[in-house]
């Protein structure tokens, strides 16, 4: 089995089956999709019939590929599973801001290469970058400024919509790695 499809079924495995939570911003779930991003994907059935199946493509296509995940895993499955998961759970644009964050903030000013934009493509330059942080420093700090910011934005999100709270426990628990 590849990395991929290790990080896709652990995926799947901490998110169940079917869920319809009226207070879920997601709406209905099943396999962690969302019914939003199954339509975007092209699905029309219903959510509680949703295939495994198209449930790996989902996460394969729109998660994996959005993280550049088969390049990012050749320099760090560590790193690469955290933003993996951070993506599938807040969002690819979002995982990918925080990674570029994280590097910027742990280069030594500049010292072990330049500074990124900041704009959510996990593209050659952070690519790059994570290349030359993989290389001189410690994978486990940069995962723990990753779970610092997915934390974060987790509090931030029960702090300004107050039926995430019902949720943050779970979050932090299964989400942010201690």
């Amino acid at each position: 089995m590849t990395i991929k499809q290790d990080l896709i079924n652990e995926v799947i495995e901490k998110e169940g089956g079917y869920v319809n939570d009226p207070d879920d911003s997601g709406l209905e779930t099943n396999h962690g999709i969302t019914l939003a991003r199954a339509k975007a994907y092209g699905y029309g059935g219903r959510m509680d019939e949703l295939p495994l199946s198209i449930a790996v493509d989902i996460y394969d296509s729109m998660y994996w590929q959005g993280i550049s995940g088969d390049e990012m895993a050749i320099l760090s499955e560590k790193i690469t599973k955290e933003v993996f998961d951070t993506a599938v759970n807040t969002g690819v644009h979002r995982a990918s801001i925080f990674l570029q964050k994280a590097l910027n903030v742990l280069n030594d000013r500049e010292r072990l290469y330049l500074d990124l934009s900041v704009d959510g493509v996990i593209g050659p330059n952070t690519l790059n970058a994570l290349r030359c942080y993989v290389r001189r420093r410690n994978e486990s700090v940069i995962v723990t400024v990753l779970n610092a910011l997915q934390g974060a934005f987790y509090v931030e999100l029960a702090e300004h919509r107050e039926k995430d709270e019902k949720f943050l426990y779970g979050w932090i628990r299964n989400r942010v790695e201690t």
